[in-house]
């Protein structure tokens, strides 16, 4: 249909026509409301007429409409009158690519700079969960401010192209700019597994985005052919040639960038938007892009007969400077994407690279739950699985990358990379880190608390190397890491209060378990030695410091090594990120290994998704409508409590200070209660609708954590005290009165009715008993278990394995009985250590779960050179 001028839709006044084609016609118009210029979108009457497409649409245009991004055209409004379907977009003002490439191609400055903001635009998208699925020139509207990436696909039929056998007409004759229709104005730019009709990710649109980076700077298109058939025959079997042998002046590196997002395999292309706008900004920032210019072109045609002659004697002088002097050499660093074996995902925070930088071992998590650890050639693109590892975690390597240590089954092992024999070495109940000499002694980490343990390489009975500085103190020593000599050795100590003669911080510490130096009270987590820097992370950025490992002590200051922010593990201050002596780092970015809280039912089959990245600790209200989480969605390092309305889909912050975890309702629903990761963990509450500030509910303790409220107003927690191990207690608000309950339970969660408490007893597993007298323990658990939660009548008991099965346990109330555990459903919930209440459960029987994401969205990130680079600078 078309429409007049003065044509009025709800709030907007038709202008006039901008576009019309096969995917609905586009009018400019006038948003009386807020007196703004808008663009309208009549959709095909097919989406009045199908009510799954129509519904799938509105879901769709809901999830787009929240991508806010400088280069993604805003989606105002949707709408409904009289039978028409429309959209209100953001009125943007300049050209389409495709109408300037009806001029030919782009200069490669241009190339650049719109090529890095669509990238990023889409990243934006596929970190949402939408993909484009038509990116193409004509979809890309060049403004005065940069690239708009328009129209996410809504229009787009869902289904694929059904076969090849359909695409037999003639090939378009039209410019890019005047192509319209489902099939002739996208074709040209669909990935491989697009034409075949699979499902699609986000890695066909970096192929169609590979497809224009082409056409811009070529001027041609990268598939051609006289037909619908050969075009797309081109794209499943044929590579399109060189961007260097059509434009000799383009650099090879972009060449290679773009031929890999044009890979036929989805597996071989940058596995996300964000590689690939890294990459181009590298490629950008060096500099070796820039054009001859014209003038330098005459004066080397004007020369050229002097320069041959001059070439025998540059020869001769380079020949002889080689001999005599080693010229420094300006290199740059090189980035790749790493992904873990088919199937599988790496485990956050678990992977080490080799001293000699040849290998990275690694944990990975399987379909099935459970994780072992692999080791990868970093030359090569497979990796192979070690046997006897299972359970592994906090892998570390021999001097001579030779052997690689690892915890699992609380022990201290080691395997032997060539014959894959794996050794008992000693006890760990925990396994906070290790670092292993030259002269056979390893390091680690043990305990929840207490200090660092040296063992020889062989086994043996395990000693102090550090010392803990006041009796009966909490003070927990993690992370080591061995500097050159051998002898001294990075470690974070953590968990010290104010009475202790020393803070928090990172030290070296030394196998004569007497010498301690504070390198930095400021700093959190683990740190390392390489190439002559000191690497930690600031602010969830990646820091090289200088560092003279004899003297013990800093020589500069420190700057950024990436951009990108770290994924951590507050609860015990660990990041993800790990380097060789020779330049090879390995790092896992908060971006690309951020969890997703997921909707399940109790089948396991996945409902949708929350949008936003970065919420963690999810906590549903008593009438399931509003969502508590703790959130670094700010990426500035620091967390945050919000509430989520998900009716809405808004959120709203409750907190300022930055650094509070593990939110939990209160049974009316009127207050949040939570804890800080501090030296002091003290516990807190705030009222959900934020009509008040936060206010101090228990304090002292170290990590008072709440666990749950009973009816009639009190506080179970646990806690972490200088005389016990992990223990659970019960806080009355009304007297302030503390009162133990269970010396070595972590977890805890009450009945609906309070009459039962379900917990996890530390080594034991799940157990439930009577609340708040004690009496007859009740096992849940077949084995260990965590995180048990209850239904909302009461009668079933959730908890994961460690093999992070979702299990469920049927429980009379009136009797105290516990039927045998049952799975559910395998998860992929992120419950790493510390990560304590990563799913809740509705009214309605769901679950929503934070979930580690698929294997192709969580890659590693490698770099090679970063050394070089950096004392270059």
């Amino acid at each position: 249909m078309t429409l007049s001028a003065g044509t009025r839709l709800g709030p907007y006044e038709i202008l006039d026509a901008i576009g019309a084609g096969g995917m609905g016609e586009v009018y400019r118009a006038r948003d009386s409301r807020l007196e703004r210029a808008v663009a309208i979108k009549i959709l095909p009457v097919q989406f009045s007429s199908d009510p799954v497409r129509k519904q799938r649409f509105e879901r769709e245009a809901k999830t787009i409409s929240s991508l806010n991004h400088p280069h993604i055209c805003v989606l105002y409004d949707v709408g409904s009158q009289d039978g028409v379907d429309y959209l209100v977009m953001e009125c943007v003002e300049g050209e389409t690519l495709a109408k300037r490439l009806e001029k030919g191609a782009l200069p490669v400055e241009q190339v650049f700079k719109y090529g890095m903001q669509i990238a990023d635009a889409l990243d934006k998208a596929h970190r949402s969960g939408v993909v484009h699925r038509d990116l193409k020139p004509g979809n890309i509207m060049l403004t005065p401010t940069g690239a708009k990436l328009l129209d996410f696909g809504l229009a787009k039929p869902a289904g694929p192209v059904s076969s090849l056998a359909t695409l037999t007409g003639t090939a378009a004759k039209q410019s890019p700019a005047t192509e319209q229709g489902a099939i002739v104005g996208t074709f040209p730019y669909m990935s491989p597994e697009q034409i075949e009709g699979k499902e699609l990710d986000g890695r066909s649109d970096i192929f169609s985005l590979g497809a224009v980076l082409y056409e811009m700077l070529t001027g041609l298109r990268a598939f051609q052919g006289k037909s619908q058939l050969s075009v797309a025959s081109a794209i499943l079997e044929k590579e399109p040639a060189s961007i260097c042998s059509i434009k000799p002046m383009t650099p090879p590196a972009l060449d290679h960038a773009i031929r890999r997002c044009l890979a036929k395999d989805p597996e071989e292309r940058w596995q996300t938007a964000r590689d690939l706008a890294l990459e181009l900004k590298w490629i950008a920032e060096t500099g070796t892009w820039t054009a001859v210019s014209s003038a330098t072109k005459q004066q080397l045609s004007q020369g050229i007969v002097w320069g041959l002659a001059a070439i025998c004697l540059l020869l001769v002088i380079a020949l002889v400077a080689t001999l005599w002097f080693r010229p420094a050499v300006s290199l740059q660093p090189i980035r790749a994407s790493l992904l873990p074996p088919p199937n599988s995902s790496f485990l956050p925070y678990n992977f080490a690279v080799s001293p000699d930088g040849r290998q990275l071992a690694f944990v990975g998590l399987g379909p099935d739950g459970k994780t072992t650890l692999w080791l990868r050639a970093l030359s090569g693109s497979g990796a192979q699985q070690l046997n006897g590892t299972e359970g592994a975690i906090s892998p570390f390597w021999s001097p001579d990358s030779r052997q690689i240590g690892f915890f699992a089954d609380r022990r201290l092992k080691t395997v032997d990379v060539a014959s894959s024999a794996v050794q008992v070495l000693c006890d760990s109940y925990f396994g906070f880190g290790g670092s292993w000499n030259r002269e056979g002694t390893i390091v680690f980490g043990p305990t929840l608390r207490g200090p660092l343990q040296r063992v020889s390489a062989s086994g043996g009975t395990p000693v102090p190397v550090t010392k803990i500085m006041r009796q009966g103190s909490i003070q927990t020593d993690r992370w080591p890491f061995f500097l050159p000599d051998g002898k001294h050795f990075l470690y974070f100590s953590d968990w010290i209060s104010s009475r202790d003669p020393q803070g928090n911080g990172i030290y070296v510490g030394s196998l004569d378990a007497g010498e301690r130096k504070l390198i930095s009270s400021e700093l959190k987590g683990n740190a390392l030695f390489a190439s002559r820097y000191l690497l930690y992370v600031r602010g969830r950025i990646l820091m090289a410091q200088p560092f003279d490992a004899d003297r013990i002590e800093a020589t500069g200051a420190g700057v950024p090594l990436t951009g990108e922010e770290l994924e951590e593990r507050t609860s015990f201050w660990i990041f993800g990120f790990s380097a060789s002596q020779n330049g090879v780092l390995v790092f896992q970015s908060a971006a690309d290994s951020a969890s997703r809280l997921v909707w399940y039912d109790q089948n396991g089959k996945e409902l949708g998704q929350l949008p936003q990245v970065g919420y963690k600790d999810p906590d549903l209200s008593p009438d399931g409508r509003f969502l508590v989480v703790s959130s670094d969605d700010e990426h500035n390092g620091k967390h945050f409590i919000r509430i989520f309305d998900l009716k809405r889909g808004t959120s709203t912050r409750l907190t300022d200070s930055g650094d509070e975890h593990y939110p939990l309702w209160s049974r009316d629903g009127k207050r949040i209660t939570y804890r800080t990761a501090g030296v002091v963990s003290n516990s807190y509450e705030v009222p959900s609708d934020g009509s008040g500030p936060p206010k101090i509910l228990l304090k002292g303790d170290m990590h008072a954590g709440p666990q749950d409220w009973s009816p009639d107003g009190r506080l179970l927690f646990m806690t972490i005290t200088e005389n016990a191990f992990p223990s659970l207690g019960i806080y009355s608000p009304s007297d302030q009165k503390v009162e133990p309950f269970v010396v070595d339970g972590v977890e805890a969660k009450l009945s609906p009715d309070g009459k039962w408490v379900a917990y996890n007893a530390v080594g034991s597993g799940i157990l439930v008993e009577r609340f708040p007298e004690h009496g007859g323990r009740i096992q849940v658990s077949a084995g260990t278990g965590t995180q048990p939660r209850w239904s909302h009548d009461g009668r079933q008991i959730f908890f994961i394995q460690p093999d992070r099965k979702l299990i469920v346990v049927s429980f009379n109330p009136n009797t105290g009985t516990a039927g045998p555990p049952r799975v559910l459903f395998q998860t992929r919930i992120a419950a790493e250590r510390g990560a304590s209440w990563q799913y809740t459960v509705a009214p309605d029987g769901r679950f929503l779960i934070n979930s580690l994401p698929a294997n192709i969205a969580s890659p590693l990130t490698l770099i090679t050179g970063w050394d070089v680079s950096l004392r270059q600078r």
